[in-house]
């Protein structure tokens, strides 16, 4: 590795939203985040499906065929 060109790595310490902090590592010392896997409703468990037709489905019933 060059010397003098690398940036320095702190730990930083990353905030979300929701209020939950954590340390990681980084070139900035502190980290801004909208959502984590705290709040995150995939890693909560909040996830909500959506129930969407097949492709299929929809083109069967866009063009009047039985499927």
């Amino acid at each position: 590795m060059k010397q003098g060109i690398h940036p320095t790595y702190h730990q930083a310490r990353v905030t979300c939203a929701c209020g939950e902090t954590f340390m990681t590592g980084s070139t900035r010392q502190t980290i801004r985040v909208e959502i984590c896997s705290k709040c995150h409703p995939f890693y909560t468990g909040q996830r909500k499906f959506v129930d969407a037709e097949g492709r299929v489905q929809k083109f069967a019933r866009k063009y009047g065929l039985k499927v």
